[in-house]
């Protein structure tokens, strides 16, 4: 034991009762306070260990992981619809006008490389749809996508992105989760993690997947990843509904209320027994949401109440049976979006057997018809699912994301008659709360080959896409396996000018 007459005077008064509880309790009300300037957003943004901002924790119920939260700090976004079309839409062919293309068609591209990552380069190929002026505002889109077209004025198209991979697995990891390797956290993950969801009878985070079935990346599009396995989106679509929601045939409603409520009481004993038990509660909470679902997805499922004009506008009929399907697809996400599902991500496009074209956007060969082909079942469907929201108020709250997961080029492949990928200049567009309206933002240059006016990284992205819906995107982290995890990994910028 310390001898008393060898502590110094200053730790004889640290030691002294009166002023121990008296430097607690200052202690203990600063660390209150800053708790309390956490939960607001109002603390500094302190340099973390990672070289980035304090991370600011969601506080997640365990008990209720759905419940909404706050955001970092407010913004017009609450909702977020993702229109993701797997495959690589052809940005020179439909929202990126080049008129060097046609200028040069049928030469060699000059300035650029004789071979590309997958082969020789071909020769300069015009776009395959002529292009227009659309709107007030002149965007020149090309014929392919008519009923898009007329939009242009609502759209803020985003013409310099560019990507770190060229295969379509990775390209896909990359812009849904911020990694090409696959079991990271997808972006509608992310944000329900942070902000919850406002109705607690559906999922927070929806999947609609494409009526063909699955994109090449499969469910890690739309993955928990390594956060909690609440946040994980839940895939059905209009054709088919979540699995394992309907009470088996030869069980009758008495006996299987008899089973929740038992299970309810087995599940309540024992997390009395494990109070801190987080994955119990989690299961119980899970339980409980697929419960409510029974009821609330037949409804939010069933169409019968949509109007003859709705359906039409949507073309639900009138062209190919795989437009029918989709357009019914779209009609679900705009139910979702009123419900107050947080996250809504739509697929146009799937990979049964490797797509080229005929199930996605892949045209490496035939582009001709293969993007007519996906053009028929995407554009008036989602035009019309866009005009909806807007005539029913629904973007003054909602974003909508259109994405790709890169372009193609401005050559044609050795076939010579389509395009092969281009991870170095792609196009998507944002539209609905929080940004500007009749804007576009960087440039390919003359040939889209490349992003020359302010290149933008999916990193940018996504930190733009959190923003807008009032994340900080290096503060959204969660730590795992020794490292302080984003999105946004270590990169990322917000793209301010875009911004409403």
């Amino acid at each position: 034991m310390t001898n008393p007459e060898n502590i110094s005077a200053h730790g004889r008064r640290l030691l002294d009762r009166r002023s121990f509880l008296g430097t607690a309790g200052l202690s203990t009300a600063g660390l209150g306070l800053a708790s309390l300037l956490q939960s607001d957003g109002l603390l500094a943004s302190d340099v973390g260990t990672a070289g980035g901002k304090t991370p600011i924790r969601p506080s997640i119920d365990p008990n209720n992981p759905y419940l909404p939260r706050k955001a970092h700090f407010e913004s017009p976004a609450k909702q977020v619809l993702v229109i993701f079309c797997p495959g690589a839409v052809s940005h020179v062919d439909t929202f990126d006008y080049k008129p060097a293309l046609t200028k040069l068609h049928g030469q060699k591209p000059p300035g650029i490389p004789a071979v590309t990552f997958e082969g020789p380069t071909g020769n300069i190929a015009k776009p395959f749809w002529d292009f227009k002026p659309r709107g007030e505002s002149g965007k020149m889109v090309s014929d392919l996508l008519p009923h898009l077209a007329e939009q242009v004025d609502d759209f803020c198209f985003l013409h310099s992105l560019n990507t770190d991979t060229s295969a379509h697995p990775q390209g896909e990891n990359f812009l849904n989760t911020g990694f090409t390797m696959e079991g990271f956290p997808s972006f509608g993950s992310w944000v329900t993690y942070a902000l919850g969801t406002e109705n607690q009878e559906l999922p927070a985070f929806v999947a609609i997947n494409d009526p063909r079935g699955l994109a090449r990346s499969g469910k890690n599009n739309f993955g928990n990843g390594f956060l909690p396995a609440a946040f994980q989106g839940t895939d059905f679509n209009a054709k088919n509904p979540p699995n394992n929601l309907h009470r088996p045939s030869g069980l009758t409603p008495d006996a299987d209320a008899a089973t929740v409520d038992l299970l309810q009481r087995l599940n309540a004993k024992h997390l009395e027994l494990y109070p801190g038990d987080a994955n119990l509660a989690g299961r119980i909470a899970s339980y409980e949401l697929a419960g409510k679902m029974q009821t609330s997805v037949p409804d939010v499922m069933d169409l019968s109440g949509e109007t003859a004009a709705t359906l039409k506008a949507y073309g639900v009929e009138g062209g190919s049976e795989l437009r029918g399907e989709y357009a019914k697809n779209c009609i679900l996400a705009r139910r979702l979006i009123e419900k107050g599902v947080r996250v809504v991500q739509l697929f146009n496009g799937s990979d049964p057997a490797g797509g080229n074209g005929i199930t996605n956007w892949d045209s490496h060969s035939n582009i001709a018809e293969t993007h007519a082909m996906q053009a028929e079942i995407m554009d008036q469907p989602t035009a019309a699912l866009i005009a909806d929201m807007k005539q029913r108020g629904l973007l003054e709250n909602t974003l909508v994301v259109w994405a790709t997961e890169f372009g193609r080029m401005p050559f044609l492949q050795s076939n010579g008659t389509g395009r092969d990928h281009n991870p170095d200049a792609f196009t998507c567009f944002l539209t609905g709360a929080g940004v500007k309206k009749g804007f576009s933002y960087g440039e390919s240059d003359e040939f889209g080959f490349k992003a020359s006016v302010n290149p933008t990284s999916v990193y940018d992205f996504n930190a733009s896409l959190l923003h807008l819906m009032g994340l900080d995107h290096e503060r959204l982290t969660y730590y795992h396996n020794g490292l302080e995890r984003r999105l946004t990994n270590v990169h990322g910028n917000v793209i301010h000018d875009v911004l409403a």
